[in-house]
């Protein structure tokens, strides 16, 4: 288990205020992105990107360097919704059309999942939200069907 050090998150979270630097909220948002999180297992490099590729910052989080945790992007995708989900005040608020995404990719740019969505009436963090949902809706329609 990467449990995130001190150092780690306050690396991480300087990037997610980055992030918010290059997309500043003003009277006319118009920017159509969502904002790609490519992390590297072997450099421990984040880098974010928006949707045609234009690099808007990276960090090298140093304890993830070299990790061979075969989990690593499970563990790491838990730990940036944590972080994206303790800064939802400024990541809600991006210049950015609505709804958009920060997803997780790895370095060969393969979509791994969504960390954040913001909308104006929702958020959503991605996750674990939907699992087991087939079966609780199975077991609501059992419940109604018995009557």
């Amino acid at each position: 288990m990467i449990k995130p050090s001190e150092q780690t998150t306050q690396q991480i979270e300087r990037a997610i205020k980055k992030i918010v630097q290059k997309f500043p909220t003003d009277e006319e948002t118009s920017i159509l992105t969502d904002v790609h999180l490519r992390v590297s297992q072997d450099s421990g490099e984040i880098l974010a990107f928006d949707d045609n590729e234009q690099e808007i910052t990276r960090c090298v989080v140093e304890q993830w360097i070299d990790c061979k945790d075969e989990n690593f992007y499970d563990e790491i995708a838990d730990c940036l919704r944590g972080l994206l989900r303790k800064n939802a005040e400024i990541i809600d608020n991006l210049g950015l059309l609505k709804p958009y995404s920060l997803v997780l990719e790895d370095d060969d740019k393969q979509h791994l999942g969504e960390l954040y969505l913001a909308d104006d009436d929702t958020i959503i963090l991605g996750g674990d939200l939907m699992q087991n949902l087939d079966q609780d809706l199975d077991g609501f329609l059992d419940e109604l069907l018995k009557d």
